[in-house]
């Protein structure tokens, strides 16, 4: 039973395994909602010296998702058409739609989302550096990833039309 007394807020009180993942899809939301009323044309937008663009950034997003959650702990992930291991995955190439790297992102949210639901936090899997982490360090680290890089899109978002916000609004 979840213990949220409104829709997209963290628990006040719960477990924590529940809290960790609230969290995460907290700012997995913040996410999708950077993107919402805009053209592809903002979307691919270059706003800074190192090519930061908003759907860049879920893409890497999505690729660090199945990267964590799914290739860390031996769960199938889809093929990849870029290189994670390079700057490939921040950027969107001429080919590639917007609703093509949105649902990568749904895709790569649902398979973590298994992952998370069939571990416990104290099971271990090895990262692609060859460490040794628990679900529960890749929770951890998939808040902070996810925060830090809707921090970006929100100051990307407010270069573009002036939007500002953490998360979507009650």
């Amino acid at each position: 039973m979840t213990t949220r007394t409104r829709a997209g807020h963290m628990p006040y009180t719960g477990g924590e395994k529940e809290s960790l993942q609230a969290s995460l899809d907290r700012h997995r939301d913040a996410v999708l909602w950077k993107l919402e009323g805009l053209d592809d044309e903002r979307l691919r937008r270059v706003m800074t010296p190192s090519g930061t663009n908003l759907l860049g950034l879920v893409k890497h997003l999505a690729s660090v998702e199945y990267g964590w959650f799914c290739s860390t702990f031996g769960r199938a992930t889809e093929p990849l058409w870029f290189d994670p291991a390079s700057e490939e995955d921040m950027r969107v190439g001429q080919g590639e739609t917007t609703a093509q790297i949105v649902e990568f992102y749904g895709r790569a949210r649902a398979a973590a989302d298994r992952t998370i639901a069939e571990l416990s936090l104290d099971d271990v899997g090895t990262s692609w550096q060859g460490t040794t982490v628990s679900l529960r360090w890749v929770l951890i680290h998939m808040v902070e990833e996810t925060a830090r890089h809707v921090g970006h899109m929100d100051i990307v978002r407010e270069l573009i039309d002036g939007s500002t916000g953490g998360h979507r609004p009650d």
